[in-house]
C-alpha cells in the first residue's frame, strides 16, 4: 500500500510539473504574440477578414485597370496538360517581368516597357538567351538597373536548372532578384498558392484598417504586416485578392488623397473611425511617416568626346559619317553596371574648370591613349552647361564639355591600339548613339 501511495504521488507531482510546464510555455507563447503584435492589438476578428475578402474581390472584378500583364487565356480550354503547363509558365514570367518593372516606377510608365519586353522575349527562355547589352537597352530610362540584370541572370538560372518555372514562394526566393514581396505575388497570381504579399500599397491600406502607428520601416512592424496580410488572403483567389489590396492602394487609399467614400473596406477602417471620432485624427496619419535618408551628394565632369577625321571642319560636321563620339561600358559592378556611357569622373567635391579638364585629359591618356600633340588635336573644347541628376541615395551635380578631337593617324589607328583589359570603349556616329539604349542621365548629357 505504501508503495503505492509513493507511485500515486509520483504520478501526481509529473502531472503538476507537466501543467507547470504547459503554463509556462503558453505564457511564453503570449509573451511572443504580444512582442509580434506590438500596438495592433490584435489580428483582423474572423467576420472582419470574411467582410474584407468579399467586399475587396467584389469591387476588384469591378474595378480593376486593365493592365497587360493581367489579361491571359483561361486554363483548361481544351487544352492538355503539357499546353496549361506552357501558358502557366508564361504566365508566371509575365507577372514576373511586370513585377519587377513596377518597383520604384509608375505603372502608366511601365506598360509600353512591358509589351515591348514581351514583345521581343515573349517566353523565359528566349530572355536566357539575350546578352546583358541587349537587356540593358531594352531597360533604358526605367532606372534601377539592377532590376534587368537580376532577371536575366534568374532566366539563365531558370533554363539551366531544367526543372520548369519556380511554383512556389519558397522556390522562387532562391532565384537572383526574387524577395519575399515578389515571390508571394508571382505564386499567389501564377499558381494560385495562398501566400501574402506586402509592398508600399498594402502596407497604406492595413495601416489604416487597422490604425497602426508604429514606424512601418522597423523590422518588428514589418513582419506583423506580413502576419495581417497573411490572415486575409483569400483561400479560393489568393492572387486576386492580393491584387485587389495592392489596386486599393494605388487608386483609392492613396497616400494623400484617400477617396474614403468609394473604399469598399471603410466599414473596417479604424484609421477613418478614429478620424470620424476625433478631428485631430486624419486618415492620411496612418502609415506613420518616416524620415528619409538624406541624399549623399557628390560631383561628375562628363566629356563629350569627338573623334573628327575632318580636321578643323570637325565642329560643323558633327552629324556626318566621319565624325564619331567614343563610348565608354561602366563596370560590371556597383552603380549602373555594364551601361554604356560618354567618359566621365566622379568627384567628392566641387572642382573649377581647369581641374575638371585636367582630370579627363588624364583619363583619356591612361585609357584611351589620346595624347593631345602627340597623337591628336584639340579643334575645340567648351563648356557645355551643367545639370543635377536624382539617383535613389546620390544627388549628383553632372557638368558637361564637348571636346573635338583631330586624330594625327586616323581613326583606325587609334582601334590598334585598342586595350580591352584597361576599359571597354567604341566609337559611333551619332544616328547610332541616339539608337542605343542609354540611361536617362546620359540622354540629359
Amino acid at each position: 500500500m505504501k508503495k503505492k501511495a509513493n507511485n500515486t504521488n509520483i504520478v501526481k507531482t509529473t502531472n503538476r510539473k507537466r501543467r507547470q510546464s504547459n503554463q509556462l510555455i503558453k505564457e511564453e507563447q503570449n509573451d511572443d504574440q504580444e512582442e509580434v503584435i506590438g500596438d495592433m492589438e490584435d489580428l483582423f476578428s474572423q467576420g472582419d477578414v470574411r467582410k474584407i475578402r468579399a467586399s475587396l474581390l467584389e469591387w476588384y472584378d469591378e474595378n480593376q485597370r486593365d493592365l497587360p500583364w493581367r489579361r491571359r487565356t483561361k486554363l483548361g480550354d481544351g487544352k492538355n496538360v503539357k499546353e496549361e503547363d506552357e501558358e502557366e509558365e508564361k504566365r508566371a514570367y509575365g507577372v514576373w517581368v511586370s513585377e519587377v518593372m513596377l518597383q520604384q516606377t509608375r505603372v502608366q510608365t511601365v506598360i509600353d516597357y512591358y509589351n515591348r519586353w514581351m514583345q521581343k522575349w515573349s517566353t523565359l527562355q528566349h530572355l536566357a538567351q539575350a546578352s546583358l547589352e541587349e537587356v540593358n537597352e531594352m531597360w533604358a530610362g526605367l532606372g534601377y538597373y539592377r532590376r534587368a540584370r537580376f532577371l536575366l541572370e534568374g532566366a539563365k538560372m531558370i533554363v539551366s536548372g531544367g526543372s520548369g518555372f519556380p511554383n512556389s514562394a519558397s522556390s522562387l526566393k532562391k532565384v537572383p532578384g526574387i524577395g519575399d514581396y515578389t515571390a508571394g505575388a508571382i505564386a499567389s497570381i501564377a499558381f494560385k498558392e495562398v501566400v501574402p504579399v506586402v509592398d508600399g500599397n498594402v502596407v497604406r491600406v492595413l495601416a489604416r484598417l487597422k490604425a497602426i502607428s508604429a514606424n512601418p520601416k522597423d523590422k518588428m512592424t514589418v513582419r506583423n504586416f506580413w502576419k495581417l496580410a497573411a490572415q486575409l488572403v483569400d483561400p479560393s483567389r489568393p492572387g486576386d485578392f492580393n491584387q485587389s489590396l495592392m489596386e486599393l492602394g494605388a487608386t483609392l487609399c492613396t497616400l494623400l488623397n484617400p477617396s474614403c467614400s468609394s473604399c469598399p473596406v471603410s466599414s473596417q477602417c479604424r484609421a477613418l473611425y478614429n478620424s470620424k471620432s476625433d478631428e485631430s485624427v486624419m486618415v492620411t496619419d496612418y502609415p506613420t511617416k518616416v524620415a528619409k535618408t538624406k541624399q549623399r551628394q557628390d560631383f561628375s565632369t562628363v566629356s563629350v568626346v569627338e573623334i573628327s577625321e575632318t580636321g578643323s571642319q570637325g565642329i560643323s560636321q558633327q552629324t556626318k559619317s566621319d565624325s564619331k563620339f567614343l563610348l565608354v561600358k561602366r563596370p560590371d559592378e556597383g552603380l549602373l553596371a555594364g551601361l554604356w556611357e560618354f567618359p566621365s569622373i566622379t568627384l567628392d567635391e566641387e572642382a573649377d574648370i581647369a581641374v575638371r579638364r585636367k582630370l579627363i585629359d588624364q583619363l583619356l591618356k591612361k585609357s584611351f591613349r589620346l595624347n593631345p600633340h602627340k597623337n591628336c588635336d584639340i579643334i575645340s573644347r567648351e563648356f557645355v552647361g551643367e545639370f543635377v541628376h536624382i539617383f535613389s541615395h546620390i544627388r549628383r551635380k553632372i557638368y558637361v564639355e564637348l571636346l573635338v578631337l583631330h586624330l594625327k593617324g586616323g581613326i583606325d589607328d587609334l582601334f590598334k591600339e585598342k586595350d580591352k583589359k584597361i576599359m571597354d570603349w567604341k566609337l559611333l556616329d551619332s544616328e547610332a548613339v541616339s539608337r542605343m539604349g542609354l540611361t536617362s542621365a546620359v540622354r540629359k548629357v
